[in-house]
């Protein structure tokens, strides 16, 4: 069996989940969400806890056991604490600021950039040049993350741009210009 697929899930207090047809909504503290998985698996309830149970050992099933139990736990843990990803802006007159909800970006174009945040998620501009993306959706902070840094990728020479907090960047060595008596 899968070794992911098999843990249970365990429910904090005040989470709540109900399950109509194939879409399963669990609710909580820092809001509700909801996902279609797979009609094949079948999530029980049992005291304090939930376990996503696969009908078959056939490798289709057990590809989606995993997967089905993942989701479902990113469900829950995010309804409860919430996921963060962090951003780390490098490169001389780069900044971030928030305009109310809106986060404002200076990235050394002409213009400033603006990224309105989607529905449960949420920004935090904790100095000029650090800035973390929150919410209780896993993939959307994700997302949202991955759009931030694509605004301004972090170049191999210098290392300017956005980065994941704790990114490394492999850096390239520049121009050697002339060596020896050229000839």
């Amino acid at each position: 069996m899968s070794r992911i697929g098999r843990m249970p899930i365990p429910l904090p207090s005040g989470v709540e989940v109900t399950q109509q047809g194939a879409t399963l909504s669990v609710k909580g503290p820092l809001g509700t969400l909801a996902r279609t998985i797979h009609p094949e698996m079948v999530v029980e309830r049992e005291e304090g806890e939930l376990r996503v149970v696969r009908p078959s050992d056939e490798p289709r099933h057990r590809a989606l056991h995993g997967l089905t139990r993942t989701l479902v736990n990113n469900m829950v843990v995010g309804v409860t604490t919430g996921f963060t990803k962090g951003l780390e802006i490098s490169g001389v007159g780069y900044r971030a600021q928030l305009q109310g909800t809106k986060l404002v970006l200076a990235l050394g174009y002409s213009h400033p950039v603006e990224v309105d945040p989607p529905e449960g998620i949420s920004f935090q501009v904790e100095t000029p040049t650090r800035l973390a993306v929150v919410g209780a959706d896993k993939e959307l902070v994700g997302q949202i993350a991955a759009y931030i840094r694509s605004r301004r990728k972090p170049e191999p020479y210098k290392g300017k741009g956005i980065r994941y907090a704790g990114e490394q960047i492999l850096r390239k060595a520049g121009k050697a210009g002339k060596v020896g008596t050229g000839k």
